[in-house]
């Protein structure tokens, strides 16, 4: 089997949530002994289709793909890795009431449709996209990939509990992760709180681990939000609303190694889902 492995960014670029699970996902497979091509979506075109038309190939995010050369890519082994809702022009089913786009917003149809599957992160993911497509190629992965040295971190501050009784929200200049009402929620409940940020992903975790709990508001539905899973994981309270993908898996009741456990077995369940359905 040879992969080819579609994005419009890699971790070494954006240090996002969607690429870092991507970037795993691809150090898997090649641990597995399986070829994979990584190239940006920019760069693709009809000459690569052709000279890999024998591959499989999961797509993640394309926006910045060629639009024209999406028919054909129709007639390949291909999958859908969805990270947002690319199906919408908006790509926010936020914007409306109960997540329901008006159909002049659907885009990409056929694209989906043709798709050997569509993965989605989380069951509240995969109703929204339903919703909106009725599409039956959908399947809900549960959960992302984190790397073995970020989840090995993750458990050495869950064992040192030595959270302050302060309350962590993201530093975030994105307007939708919607840092203001984090702030104005802990002024009217006069809770002692931290803006926190880092560049560098490991630093991140350690300043958001010091924390009592997470504050966090998005204003567009969070397919899982990776950030809520590491709060949770690392033993922290998280203070949310109905926008979070994480809440409706089965294990988000958990926390602290018995939730790290969970997403070292994702590290062999997802890829093992996403090759099956080729």
């Amino acid at each position: 089997m040879k992969l080819v492995f579609i994005a419009d960014y890699f971790s070494d670029q954006v240090l996002g949530g969607g690429e870092l699970n991507n970037d795993e996902l691809v150090n898997i497979f090649q641990q597995q002994n399986i070829e994979v091509i990584k190239i940006h979506s920019h760069e693709v075109s009809a000459a690569f289709i052709e000279a890999h038309a024998s591959c499989q190939f999961i797509i993640a995010n394309f926006i910045n793909l060629n639009l024209a050369l999406i028919p054909l890519i129709y007639n390949l082994d291909y999958v859908i890795y969805e990270h947002d809702h690319k199906y919408l022009s908006t790509r926010n089913p936020g914007l409306y009431k109960d997540f329901k786009a008006p159909p002049e917003v659907l885009t990409n149809m056929d694209f989906y449709k043709k798709a050997k599957a569509v993965f989605c992160q989380s069951e509240f993911h995969k109703n929204i996209v339903f919703l909106n497509t009725g599409l039956e190629n959908l399947i809900n992965l549960g959960g992302n990939i984190w790397d073995l040295n970020s989840l090995n971190f993750m458990s050495t501050k869950a064992a040192e509990n030595q959270q302050k009784p302060i309350y962590a929200i993201m530093d975030s200049p994105i307007e939708h992760k919607n840092t203001g009402d984090a702030i104005k929620f802990c002024k009217i409940k006069k809770y002692d709180y931290k803006l926190i940020a880092s560049r560098n992903y490991i630093e991140f975790l350690s300043r958001l681990s010091a924390h009592k709990a997470l504050v966090f508001f998005p204003k567009t539905p969070e397919t899982l939000s990776r950030v809520v899973v590491e709060a949770r994981m690392m033993g922290m309270g998280v203070i949310t609303n109905n926008m979070i993908g994480a809440t409706s898996e089965p294990w988000y009741s958990l926390k602290g190694q018995e939730l790290i456990d969970i997403f070292h077995g994702k590290r062999e369940e997802i890829p093992k889902r996403v090759l099956a359905a080729f």
